[in-house]
C-alpha cells in the first residue's frame, strides 16, 4: 500500500507540471483551431533559457519563470504576427505543417546556440526530499507542482476575471458569434497564442529541473501534450488538467509495477484507446457536422 500511495503522490506532482505545460496548447486549440506541432520545441526553448539563467546567473530555475515566462509571451507574439497570422483561414493541415517546420528550425537554432549535449538545472535542493508519514516527496517535484498549480490558478483568474480572458473563452466557445457581438478576433489570437507561449515557458522552467533535455528531446514532449489534450478533449483547459492527471499516474504506475522502459509507450497507448473509445476526449463535446451537398 505505501508503494501504491508513492507512486500516486509521484504520479500527480508529475501531473501538475505536465498539466501547465498542455494548458497552453489547448489554449491555443480552442481559439485559433490550430495545432501547434513547436510546442514541444518551445518546451525545450524555455528549458535552455532558464539553464542559462541558473547556470550563468545563480537564478533558482523556478524563481527564473518571473524571466522566462514574459520573455516567452513576446516570442510568442512575435511568432505569431510573423508566422502564424498568415495562414488565418488556412487548412489545419497548413498550420501542422508549418509548426512542425518551426520545430525543426527551433532545434536546429538551440544546438547551435547550447549545443546537443544534455543539460539539466541542478539547485540546491535537487536532491533533498520531504518525509510524510513514510512517504518521501522529492522537494524539486513539490516545488514545480507548486508552481504549476499556481500558474494554473492565475490563468483561470484571467480567464474568468479580466475582459481579455472573458474574449479569449468567447471566441474558444463560438468564434462567429463572439466576432458579432465585437470581439477582435484577430487581437484575441494573438493574445492567445502568446498566453499559450508563455504558459509554456514556465512549463520550460520547471522541465530544466526535473528532467534531462537536448534539442531534441521535443519529439517526448510532444508526443506527451499532444496525448493529454486528446485524453481530456480538444480545447478544454479542464480536460487538460485531468489529462495530464492520468497521464501523469499512468506513466507512474507503469514504471513501478511493469517496467520503466514501457514508460514512454504510454502517451501512445492512450491516444490509440482514447481515440478509439471516446474520440472526443474526456471532457470535450461532440459537434454536429452537416454537410450540403
Amino acid at each position: 500500500m505505501t508503494e501504491f500511495i508513492q507512486a500516486t503522490a509521484f504520479g500527480l506532482l508529475i501531473g501538475g507540471v505536465y498539466a501547465l505545460f498542455a494548458s497552453g496548447l489547448t489554449l491555443i486549440f480552442g481559439v485559433m483551431k490550430v495545432i501547434n506541432i513547436a510546442h514541444g520545441a518551445l518546451l525545450i526553448l524555455g528549458a535552455f533559457l532558464t539553464f542559462t539563467l541558473w547556470d550563468e546567473l545563480g537564478i533558482d530555475p523556478l524563481a527564473a519563470i518571473l524571466i522566462t515566462t514574459p520573455a516567452m509571451f513576446a516570442f510568442g507574439y512575435l511568432l505569431y504576427l510573423t508566422m502564424i497570422r498568415p495562414l488565418r483561414g488556412a487548412p489545419l493541415s497548413s498550420t501542422v505543417l508549418l509548426t512542425f517546420g518551426l520545430a525543426l528550425v527551433f532545434e536546429a537554432a538551440m544546438g547551435l546556440i547550447w549545443g546537443n549535449e544534455s543539460r539539466s538545472a541542478r539547485p540546491s535542493y535537487f536532491d533533498q526530499s520531504f518525509d510524510v508519514a513514510g512517504i518521501v516527496l522529492p522537494k524539486a517535484q513539490v516545488y514545480a507542482c507548486a508552481v504549476a498549480i499556481l500558474v494554473l490558478s492565475l490563468l483561470w483568474i484571467f480567464l474568468t476575471r479580466t475582459w481579455a480572458g472573458r474574449a479569449i473563452r468567447a471566441a474558444s466557445a463560438n468564434t462567429e458569434g463572439a466576432s458579432l457581438v465585437g470581439v477582435n478576433i484577430a487581437g484575441v489570437s494573438a493574445l492567445t497564442f502568446a498566453v499559450g507561449v508563455a504558459t509554456v515557458g514556465a512549463a520550460g522552467s520547471m522541465v530544466s529541473v526535473l528532467y534531462p533535455f537536448l534539442p531534441g528531446s521535443h519529439y517526448i514532449w510532444i508526443a506527451r501534450v499532444l496525448s493529454i489534450i486528446v485524453l481530456g478533449g480538444l480545447g478544454s483547459l479542464k480536460g487538460a488538467v485531468v489529462g495530464a492527471a492520468l497521464l501523469g499516474l499512468a506513466e507512474v504506475y507503469t514504471q513501478t509495477y511493469i517496467s520503466a522502459s514501457w514508460a514512454t509507450a504510454v502517451p501512445y497507448l492512450l491516444i490509440f484507446i482514447v481515440l478509439f473509445v471516446r474520440p472526443q476526449g474526456l471532457m470535450g463535446t461532440r459537434l454536429r457536422e452537416d454537410v450540403a451537398v
